[in-house]
């Protein structure tokens, strides 16, 4: 068990967005590639570009520019935490990121959560400081193996309506 801390991946957003979508703490690929869901097998990358019609982003620059287009913010629940390599079930002294602060300089009205401890710890340790509530989405990370493609596509259309 390790003490991870969020210092090197920032939040990902501007004054316009109007999503946001809420991990629970990056990963060590995330942590080692410097951005958010690294893993070449976290298919969070492609349902975003399947969902939007748009091609695959592969650099960070593609990435970020995806997420600015379509007006979506990422970030994760946690700035901090003691845990298991990528077990998010081992999280131990979870520390919230100041999420209400990141609401009050964008238009985000909609959060969403990938997996369920992200929207587990949000409801603990954030929603009562946002007032906003969220919206659990199926984790796309490679252990989640149980959700098949087409049901995290198809779970993840909500983003793009905004529902």
């Amino acid at each position: 068990m390790e003490k991870v801390t969020h210092d090197n991946i920032q939040p990902v957003y501007q004054e316009d967005s109007q999503i946001l979508i809420l991990g629970s703490i990056p990963s060590p690929k995330s942590r080692e590639y410097g951005f958010y869901y690294a893993h070449p097998q976290n298919r969070f990358w492609k349902v975003l570009a399947d969902v939007y019609e748009e091609p695959f982003p592969y650099t960070i620059e593609e990435r970020v520019s995806f997420l600015y287009r379509n007006k979506i913010a990422l970030w994760d629940v946690l700035s901090s935490c003691m845990i298991d390599g990528a077990d998010d079930s081992s999280i131990k002294e979870p520390i919230a990121n100041n999420i209400s602060d990141l609401l009050k300089h964008t238009n985000i009205k909609k959060i969403y959560t990938t997996g369920r401890k992200a929207y587990d710890l949000y409801n603990k340790l954030c929603f009562q400081n946002t007032g906003v509530p969220a919206a659990l989405l199926p984790s796309t990370s490679p252990a989640n193996c149980r959700v098949k493609y087409s049901e995290l596509l198809s779970a993840y259309q909500i983003v793009k309506k905004g529902e």
